[in-house]
């Protein structure tokens, strides 16, 4: 999965935040704080675009929104830097000691809920 830029997430912060697909204006006029040119926005749409981050309609003005949630997002980013280890058990290790009581209670719920046959491979 590709690595968002600083700008590049601040978008997707908006489009995921969207309740349904926003035009390259209203990203900017979101952005107001920012000082973007409305190039500058399409620019990074695009990028976003060919990273697989959002997709638009055929529309005019085209309307952009996420390919996919924030939480899958992190979940893919969580999966590919556990792939990128050389010691899984050792990386899943730190994280589980790094997480506070409640975060661990809901990882036992969720572990109990997937069951055995919903692991991956």
């Amino acid at each position: 999965m590709a690595s968002l830029g600083d700008l590049e997430r601040a978008v997707m912060d908006r489009l995921w935040s969207a309740e349904g697909p926003l035009a390259a204006a209203e990203l900017r006029d979101g952005l107001a704080d920012r000082g973007l040119a409305l190039t500058t926005v399409h620019t990074v749409l695009s990028r976003l675009e060919q990273k697989g981050f959002v997709v638009h309609d055929d529309a005019r003005p085209r309307r952009f929104r996420a390919r996919g949630t924030r939480e899958d997002h992190a979940a893919e980013l969580m999966h590919e830097v556990l792939g990128q280890s050389g010691d899984r058990q050792a990386v899943l290790a730190r994280f589980v000691g790094g997480v506070d009581p409640d975060e661990a209670r809901l990882l036992r719920e969720l572990l109990a809920a997937a069951g055995p046959d919903d692991a991956p491979r």
